[in-house]
């Protein structure tokens, strides 16, 4: 509980986290742009903490030009390398040469699909999967909903998209609702699914 009675996810625990947790996290997003930033920085946070990725965010949004991924598929060699001189990003050779990777298979997904929104949330019937977890230890690493997102991007020329980094990326874009249940958001979450 916080001084003003609202109880929330155990994660967050600073004002960075709050105000994701409060915000965004969870809540249904069906813009393209956003759907790329969200697979991108998912990628960019394996082995690491969210809140080292949100502290970053300003500076990725700026590097990628606003997670254009029409924009970011055009990335040369020439600006890889200076991508990774960027002190505002995390610049792991890997995850930035994967970003630009997946900007292209993005695009491939967009035409096959009409958008990338038609084509992710196919994976959970085009609605919100509500949880019911009691406490953040319930929570599993990934599902097999993330798990064949993960092995279908794959096969789409995707990288940096195992089922953790999935699964990271449905919770964050609610494609799943795990909030715990005492979270003030989870019911907000949930109607806000009834009213879609």
């Amino acid at each position: 509980m916080d001084e003003h009675g609202l109880a929330r996810c155990e994660w967050a625990k600073n004002e960075l986290l709050v105000r994701y947790h409060d915000q965004e996290w969870g809540v249904p997003k069906h813009d393209d742009q956003v759907l790329f930033e969200f697979l991108v920085l998912n990628g960019a946070q394996a082995g690491l903490s969210w809140e080292t990725i949100l502290k970053r965010r300003e500076g990725y949004r700026d590097a990628f030009c606003g997670f254009d991924p029409e924009v970011v598929a055009e990335f040369t060699g020439n600006k890889i390398e200076e991508l990774l001189k960027d002190k505002r990003i995390i610049r792991n050779c890997r995850k930035v040469t994967s970003a630009v990777n997946n900007a292209k298979a993005f695009l491939r997904v967009q035409a096959d699909f009409g958008s990338f929104d038609k084509y992710i949330w196919q994976f959970v019937n085009n609605k919100t999967f509500i949880n019911h977890w009691q406490n953040e230890q319930e929570i599993p690493a990934e599902i097999k909903e993330a798990e064949m997102v993960s092995s279908d991007l794959k096969k789409r020329g995707f990288s940096f998209v195992g089922p953790t980094i999935c699964y990271a990326t449905m919770q964050a874009v609610g494609l799943v609702n795990d909030h715990i249940v005492s979270c003030f958001r989870y019911d907000e979450i949930n109607k806000m699914i009834q009213c879609a």
